[in-house]
């Protein structure tokens, strides 16, 4: 998966990201490289979910796919 991500340079120093096709999906980071590293925990952290939140019956199916 390829995702677009907007980089700011903060007024206060350091960098912040967002992730536009990600809703309130956004970091920061001291320096470019701490924010390249945030960016793909906050990535992950927005599209995670907890699978003991979801409800199943026996007539349905989870299932995990790579884009």
């Amino acid at each position: 998966m390829k995702l677009k991500v907007i980089i700011h340079k903060a007024e206060e120093g350091g960098y912040w990201a967002e992730v536009p096709a990600i809703p309130g999906c956004a970091t920061q980071g001291e320096t470019f490289e701490e924010l390249l590293s945030n960016i793909y925990e906050a990535v992950e952290a927005c599209l995670s979910i907890d699978m003991k939140d979801v409800k199943l019956t026996d007539k349905d199916e989870a299932l995990e796919v790579v884009v």
